[in-house]
This record gives structure tokens, C-alpha cells and sequence, in this order.
């Protein structure tokens, strides 16, 4: 089904389309009955699927990553689709408008995606009031958290601090995103020293609640080995829960779409992502004896793709680009490839 539908999607731009679809999806779904088949086309249920990861028990190891449910508008609906979880963000303190359009782009012969969007979202009040309203909670929901663009990197700890005080009790665990390539200067907060301080301001006022919740950092595909090794060192140091490898990329080789699309300004995703991740993944894996949890992203666009994330050391896996490119299905695809190998 979505194979037909596809070319249609993509004769418009890619944030049209999202927008489009969006509404579309948040519409049949109040249609009675709608979301019930919805869920007996595309959600597998298995205890085998089961996994309990940073003291939180998923339904399945298969998420949505951040980026797609930016302000919270479709986290219940998406659930419907078969995801174990979802993560909505890229949230900051207060709302912005993001780059100048146009801003994603589409590379179908890589299956690929450039994004540049710059933390758009509406602020994190207008999250909270829609996660107030939250129907099912049994749907673990991760907020990604972020700066505003005009807040100073010597200010920056503040605004993650902003988003975690006020998202606290409305999300299952956090993602510190300091490798977003759309926002000036962020990818400096990977720096061992700023990373170390927020994560350990943020680690401090975690640990002053009564039942503190996961804290994962995000890191770019790019780091060297010498900066992954800065990075095991940091999470154990600090104690947070785990990391998510990978975010977008700025390289941009081996790349076989239109060269002027290939040079676009932004983060890369998808296919060309696949193989870095998964050797960002292992070597955390490997180097920290296995120390700290991984969820694994980054151009997963099948079941295989998925078990190779997994094998690599990865506990849980999401999915973006891929959802884009195969549709729903491949939610249901790779937990039964997860049962067929029974990882």
C-alpha cells in the first residue's frame, strides 16, 4: 500500500508532506474504529519482544526518533503504527521558527534525507500542555531536549535545565541533543569539558528527586575515536543512563543524487548514515565492556539493517528516515526479524 502512495508523497516538499500527512494521520484516526485497524495491521505483541532497558520495561525495542513528533501533537497516534516508544523534540525553552525554508531535502537515489531545520519547535510549555493530556501511559515517551539558537553557549546549561525541570514529570526518560548539525556552535557542547558540566548539573538535579529518570546524551556520527573514547569516559563519570548513536551527519561521501541537492547545508540521514553508526555503535560497545546501554539509529531502512544495529551492541534501535522511505510496515518488519533471529 504505501509503495503506491509513496511517489505521490514525494512529488511534494518534504516538509509539505509532513505537515500534510500529520494532519492526515491525526484526522482518520478519530474515526471510530479507525485506530483499532490501524493497530491489528501493523503492531506485533510478543513477550519475546519485551526488553527492559535503563529501568524502563518497552513493549518492543523499535522507537521513533526525534525529529518527526517535534511539539507532542501525534505521539498517540504514531503508537498505533507499532512503536515501542517515541521521542518528541527537539524541544527548547522557548518556541522558534527554525532555518529558512526550504530546509529538508530529499536524496531518493541515496534514500536519504538533508535536513538544516534548527530546532523549530513551539517551546516547551505548549509540549507540556499536550503531554498533560496524555491518554496511554503505558507509552514510554523520551523528550529530546535543546538550546534556543540566539542562547549563548556559556548560557546553554540554563535552557537544558529549562526543559528538563518543566518536562520532568511528563516523560519517561531525556535526550541531551548537543550533536544537532542546525544550530551554530551546538556540536561544541560535545566538548569534554561543557559536556561534562551540563551533563553533571542536569545528573544533580535528577538525583535530588524522589525517583529520578534515564538521562541520554545524543552524539554525532563524526566524532573521532579519540572523542568516542571522551565520550565513554563522560557517561561513566557522570552516570547517566546510556547514549543514542547517532544523529546526523555532514559528511557527505560516497553520495549518488543530484549534486545540487548533495550540497545543501545540514544533517544527513538515512542509508549513507547506516554504516558509520553502526561502527560508532561497537565501538562504545566494545571499549566500555559493555558498560552502559545504546540505542541505536541511523539509517535502519530494514529488519536486517536493524539485527546489524543490534548485534553491533545496541539494546533498543529507532527508526526515521527509514519510516519515511518504507512506511509503517517496517516497525512490524523488523521486530519479526527481531523474533526470526531471536535477539
Amino acid at each position: 500500500m504505501y509503495n503506491l502512495i509513496k511517489p505521490i508523497f514525494f512529488k511534494y516538499d518534504p516538509e509539505v508532506i509532513h505537515h500534510k500527512v500529520f494532519n492526515w494521520i491525526k484526522t482518520v484516526n478519530k474515526i471510530p474504529g479507525v485506530s483499532s485497524v490501524i493497530r491489528g495491521v501493523y503492531c506485533l505483541e510478543d513477550k519475546k519482544l519485551e526488553r527492559e532497558v535503563f529501568g524502563i520495561k518497552f513493549k518492543n525495542p523499535v522507537g521513533l526518533a526525534a525529529g518527526f513528533d517535534k511539539d507532542a501533537k501525534l505521539y498517540e497516534e504514531l503508537k498505533n503504527f507499532g512503536f515501542g516508544f517515541i521521542e518528541v523534540g527537539t524541544i527548547t525553552p522557548v518556541g522558534q521558527p527554525g532555518n529558512d525554508k526550504p530546509r529538508m531535502f530529499r536524496l531518493v537515489e541515496d534514500e536519504a534525507l538533508i535536513n538544516r531545520m534548527g530546532f523549530n519547535n513551539e517551546g516547551v510549555d505548549e509540549m507540556v500542555i499536550r503531554l498533560k493530556n496524555r491518554k496511554n501511559s503505558s507509552l514510554i515517551i523520551g523528550g529530546n531536549i535543546g538550546k534556543n539558537k540566539v542562547t549563548p553557549n556559556e548560557e546553554a546549561d540554563e535552557d537544558f535545565v529549562k526543559c528538563f525541570e518543566k518536562l520532568f514529570d511528563y516523560v519517561d526518560y531525556f535526550v541531551v541533543n548537543v550533536s544537532s548539525p542546525n544550530t551554530p556552535g551546538l556540536r561544541d557542547l560535545q566538548d569534554k569539558e561543557p559536556l561534562k558540566k551540563l551533563l553533571f548539573r542536569l545528573q544533580q538535579l535528577n538525583q535530588a528527586k524522589v525517583k529520578s529518570k534515564p538521562i541520554l546524551l545524543k552524539i554525532a556520527p563524526d566524532l573521532t575515536n579519540e572523542q568516542l573514547d571522551d565520550i565513554i569516559e563522560i557517561v561513566q563519570d557522570t552516570k547517566i543512563a546510556g547514549v543514542i548513536a547517532t544523529n546526523t551527519t555532514i559528511s557527505r561521501n560516497g553520495l549518488r543524487s543530484n549534486p545540487e541537492l548533495v550540497k545543501q547545508m545540514g544533517g544527513l540521514s538515512g542509508i549513507p548514515v547506516k554504516d558509520r553508526s553502526t561502527e560508532v555503535i561497537r565501538y562504545l560497545s566494545q571499549k566500555s565492556n559493555k558498560s552502559f546501554p545504546i540505542v541505536g539509529v541511523g539509517g535502519i531502512h530494514s529488519g536486517d539493517d536493524a539485527i546489524e544495529k543490534l548485534k553491533a551492541g545496541a539494546s533498543l534501535v529507532q527508526i526515521y528516515t527509514g519510516f519515511i522511505y518504507k512506511g509503517p510496515g517496517l516497525v512490524k518488519e523488523i521486530n519479526q526479524k527481531i523474533l526470526e533471529e531471536g535477539i
